[in-house]
């Protein structure tokens, strides 16, 4: 409640202070006699012209400069050779010149009626002032690990969010991407320093914590910075330790006019590239092979051949579409300041009935009166998406569908026709054995859709108690409202699935957070010495609830059904979730710096979290760090280098990878105790559901920068050098628990790991100044991140079965997460080509009795010398995930009126597991690639022989060829391919029409643009993207199981500026 009362304060001194100003700020008389004595005044007193030519330093004439007598709301603007003309009250005036990129300047007007100003250009990006969470401090005085990020770059991409944009922008970030509509993007920054929990960074929007990911307008944002070590992040404590990403939104200027900026972009998408996979014709003659190898009959399908040909790549996919459009209004005057915008995005994805579309408003003001400041940014979204596909990975993936259903089966035929599918859609069955669905059959029997509105925002008002300290008061709000229908008709789209009810199911969900934030400024300067900060108490309360329901048999009338649940009249089921945590803190930031030489800086966060028990709910996370200006030495006398700082870095940051309450343990009642011998009642008694860990508390994460930033030939070429080491401790694990324990939970989550991070950064920007504005002018940055990972402890995680010795590894699928290597390594069988007779099968003997010619050779690590004995205790580490480096580079040119923005990034010495091929070469449930040719006695080749992996059950054929089951095991180096590429993620080339063009129509820029994302991928990949996300974002995120891959887009696109 103490919180609505300061603000309820707060706007009734605002109010009342604004209402003693008139609407040209300057004061209002009260009296009716005054105010009319002062409108007479006006009226006969004669007015000053003054002209003059607003120029750069270079002579160069400025268009657009705002002008406006100061303390009025007289005002004018340049025109396009720089000159302008105005009426003043007086000769008194004082006119005040503002440009966007230039400083703003003031002169008075005297008795001189020529006034002509050269404005300055704001000072290079080392001055820049960016946003380090609760203040803003000069880009050359950071003493931590901080990227800005070029949003001119980012804005040049067509992206669902900005996370999906931020690819190669920055060193240390990582963003693996998906082309599914609708879809987020995947972002880790130096590494991964958990398991089990959210690896994604922290993301703050205008102050209040929240996740951008297909929400925000990426046209909204005006600044973008990256923090990425403790000095940096460590003022948003507990939620820092996967770093922080802050996202400021445009704003207006006070005193400009209003400026209408407008923008539509239309993009035509496709798939970078499809599998390549037989035809039906194609298809029959390797399916006899493989047949004729295992001794089977051929499938009836192939016998009775038909001709039947169909691609399933065109059945399910097609050229998709984006439109994106774009208004914003911005301005100020003399003592406030606003912008708006609006966008609608409409994404119609490259798989059929595959939608997203989002609309967004915003509106950002500010207001001020002496010393009080009052505004606040909102935003409001609504979001659609529409899917037909249920399930995920291979229960339902449309790009394993697509290539692995067998080209002879028909998408729709009366053959297939019974009751269970009345639509006779084409599926597997005995006769053509594959479990792809038919998507085309679920495009139309099923249908997922959701809506979800999002407003966040913020209230905030300011108060400067004395020129160097200020107060101030954010309330902020985000909520959330979600409705989610998946509709399934009468029907089915593949073999042996059962012939299920109608269904609909309905879910509602709303998420609720309220953040307060009291905060105190700081800025002195005393002789040498500048002292500046922030200090602050906030307070968190966050709440998600959600409640479904479903019921099966819909109401039909004729083709349609009646989409309700009430409509419905079979069996119903309901569930149903609420939860709510409290997160206050103390922060504070001091920075120290002396003579502009030597820089100190100290953060601090005290966190308090209701999700840990009540002995661990506190967190304190400090940093420190110290940087010298070397360049300001009187002894350092090198003219090349402007500038040059060192820096360092120490502290430790949290993070809180747990759902509420899971310090609470569970019991389940059920009528299991029975006492006696003989007939007996069953009595209802406890079991243990869920064991727990009542101090459960924060993952710690220490952390150490070394860097240095330097500015070099007279600030043309910019180098930021990172070199960083941390170590994650009280990482949560789930460990197993002892059987006498009773738990029917498994095992038991609680803080037992620690893993290691450390890695090099380099990024570079070169901005050769040129004479001739019409010129060629040119700049290029980029950016290069080694960063390797390693875990250091694992906790008690129980005996090895096959090794009798303590296990120091997490098994997931064919990775494992052992102590001492990196998070995630490939850990398979090894292959050593192909058995190309029966002695080399005899002498291996590994393999003798099961491998025949043509079937590969597995290395036998654990020799027992008995014959049959290749199992998964010969499994050994092939490989990583983990890239050796990525980067990106960015070039933007300017020639006259052409522009033109290239951009690329790479991955080099990441190693990836294609699934998706493992199931084409699985012998016998799939369709083939085109172009394989199997191993035979009369052409030996590397892909060894076909055959069928599993059993007839046709009388009279033999049982399943155990040297074709080796053949295709999942558990070996035989997928695992180079991951590597180089990619042109964006070039755009764009043309501004000249200004005598536009000045018939009255406009004051009008920008045209042709773009193409995606256009090039060198690799050696054999999928289809090695932007891969992975099968389990952290555990298994190299493994390739046919996500979306990121489209290849072109664009055609207008800005229009009024």
């Amino acid at each position: 409640m103490k919180h609505f009362t300061i603000i309820i304060v707060l706007l009734l001194c605002i109010f009342v202070s604004q209402s003693f100003a008139s609407v040209n700020g300057s004061p209002a008389t009260i009296t009716k006699q005054s105010s009319h004595n002062r409108l007479n005044l006006e009226g006969t007193q004669e007015l000053v012209p003054v002209k003059g030519i607003v120029t750069d330093v270079d002579g160069n004439p400025i268009r657009n400069v705002s002008i406006y007598e100061k303390g009025t709301n007289n005002g004018t603007t340049t025109a396009t050779d720089g000159s302008y003309t105005i009426n003043v009250s007086s000769v008194a005036s004082t006119l005040v010149f503002t440009s966007v990129g230039y400083i703003t300047q003031e002169s008075t007007v005297s008795s001189n009626q020529q006034v002509n100003i050269v404005l300055l250009a704001e000072e290079s990006e080392l001055d820049e002032v960016v946003v380090i969470g609760y203040q803003t401090i000069r880009k050359k005085d950071l003493t931590g690990a901080a990227s800005v990020v070029n949003t001119k770059n980012t804005q040049t991409k067509v992206a669902r969010s900005l996370p999906e944009a931020l690819q190669g922008q920055s060193s240390g970030v990582v963003v693996r991407n998906s082309g599914g509509p609708g879809q987020g993007a995947v972002v880790n920054i130096r590494g991964l320093s958990t398991l089990y929990g959210n690896a994604s960074p922290l993301y703050v929007i205008d102050g209040m914590l929240s996740d951008p990911n297909v929400t925000i307008n990426p046209n909204d944002i005006e600044s973008v910075q990256v923090l990425k070590d403790a000095s940096a992040a460590a003022i948003y404590g507990a939620r820092s330790a996967a770093g922080v990403i802050i996202i400021t939104t445009k704003q207006g200027k006070v005193g400009a006019p209003m400026a209408v900026n407008a923008s539509a972009r239309y993009s035509v998408v496709n798939l970078p590239k499809m599998y390549d996979m037989m035809s039906g014709p194609e298809y029959v003659a390797m399916n006899s092979q493989a047949y004729e190898n295992a001794g089977y009959r051929q499938q009836p399908s192939v016998v009775n051949y038909d001709g039947t040909d169909v691609n399933w790549a065109d059945e399910l996919f097609r050229t998709g579409a984006i439109q994106d459009y774009s208004v914003s209004l911005s301005g100020g005057g003399n003592a406030s300041k606003y912008f708006m915008s609006g966008a609608y995005f409409k994404d119609v994805g490259t798989v059929v009935e595959r939608k997203f579309d989002r609309a967004a408003l915003r509106i950002n003001t500010e207001t001020s009166r002496g010393r009080f400041r009052i505004g606040e940014n909102l935003m409001i979204s609504s979001t659609h998406g529409r899917s037909p596909f249920s399930g995920g990975n291979f229960g339902g993936n449309p790009f394993y569908d697509a290539f692995s259903m067998l080209p002879i089966i028909p998408v729709q035929s009366a053959a297939f026709v019974s009751d269970a599918n009345p639509g006779g859609w084409g599926i597997g069955s005995d006769n053509a054995r594959t479990y792809a669905r038919n998507h085309v059959a679920q495009a139309y029997i099923t249908n997922s859709s959701y809506n979800y509105v999002k407003l966040m925002g913020n209230l905030y008002g300011e108060a400067d108690i004395t020129d160097w300290l200020r107060y101030r008061l954010n309330a902020g709000l985000e909520t959330s409202f979600d409705k989610s229908t998946d509709l399934r008709g009468q029907g089915i789209w593949y073999w042996n699935q059962n012939n299920e009810p109608t269904r609909i199911n309905e879910g509602r969900s709303q998420f609720l957070s309220y953040l307060f934030e009291h905060t105190l400024n700081f800025n002195k300067s005393f002789d040498k010495h500048q002292l500046n900060g922030v200090v602050g108490y906030t307070q968190q309360t966050i709440g998600r609830e959600s409640i479904g329901a479903g019921k099966t048999d819909l109401m039909e009338a004729g083709d349609v059904y009646f989409t309700t649940i009430n409509s419905a009249t079979g069996g119903y089921t309901s569930n149903g979730s609420r939860g709510r945590n409290f997160i206050d803190s103390w922060l504070g930031r001091v920075n120290y710096t002396f003579d502009d030489r030597y820089l100190a800086t100290f953060t601090f966060r005290s966190d308090k979290d209701s999700r840990f028990g009540k002995s661990y709910r506190t967190g304190f996370f400090p940093s420190g760090a110290l940087a010298w200006r070397i360049s300001n030495e009187q002894f350092f006398d090198l003219d090349w280098v402007s500038d040059l700082k060192l820096r360092g870095s120490y502290g430790v940051l949290g993070a809180a990878n747990l759902n509420n309450y899971q310090f609470v343990g569970l019991v389940n009642q059920a009528p299991r105790a029975i006492f006696g011998s003989g007939a007996q009642t069953a009595y209802v008694g406890g079991t243990q559901a869920r064991v727990v860990d009542p101090n459960l508390r924060w993952e710690e994460k220490e952390t150490l920068n070394l860097g240095f930033d330097a500015s070099l030939f007279d600030r043309q070429l910019d180098v930021s050098f990172e070199a960083f080491r941390s170590v994650s401790s009280d990482v949560l694990l789930y460990l197993p628990l002892p059987g006498y324990i009773g738990s029917l939970g498994g095992d038991i989550f609680t803080n037992a790991g620690s893993i290691e991070n450390k890695g090099v950064e380099l990024d570079i920007t070169y901005r050769p100044k040129v004479e001739n504005e019409n010129g060629f002018r040119w700049d290029i940055s980029g950016n290069i991140s080694f960063i390797r990972n390693k875990v250091l402890e694992l906790g008690n995680l129980g005996i090895d079965a096959s090794t009798g010795l303590p296990r120091n590894y997490i098994q997931t699928g064919n990775t494992r997460t052992q102590v001492g290597r990196s998070i995630g390594e490939y850990y398979v069988l090894l292959t050593d080509g192909i058995f190309q007779n029966q002695a080399e099968i005899d002498e291996h003997r590994a393999q003798s009795g099961i491998a025949k010619p043509g079937d590969i050779r597995y290395i036998n690590l654990q020799d027992r010398g008995t014959g049959n004995d290749i199992t998964a205790d010969d499994r050994t580490f092939a490989g990583t995930p983990w890239p050796v480096f990525t980067s990106g580079m960015m070039f933007n040119g300017f020639y006259k009126n052409f522009t033109l923005n290239l951009q690329l990034y790479g991955v080099y010495g990441t190693k990836l597991y294609n699934d998706m091929r493992r199931d084409f070469d699985g012998m016998g449930y799939s369709n083939y690639r085109k172009g394989i040719v199997p191993w035979t006695a009369e052409n030996p080749t590397d892909f060894p022989r076909l055959g069928v992996s599993y059993t007839s059950n046709i009388p009279g054929d033999p049982s399943v060829d155990q040297g074709i089951q080796s053949n295709v095991r999942g558990d070996s180096n035989r997928w695992l391919e180079n991951g590597s590429y180089l990619r042109l993620s964006n070039v755009q080339l764009g043309y501004n029409l000249p200004k005598h063009m536009l000045e018939r129509w009255h406009i004051p820029s009008l920008h045209v643009y042709v773009s193409g994302q995606n256009l090039l991928t060198i690799t050696n990949y054999s999928g289809l993207d090695p932007d891969v996300v992975g099968a389990n974002a952290n555990l298994e995120p190299g493994v390739d199981v046919g996500g979306w891959p990121p489209n290849r887009i072109v664009s055609f696109g207008i800005a229009l500026g009024l």
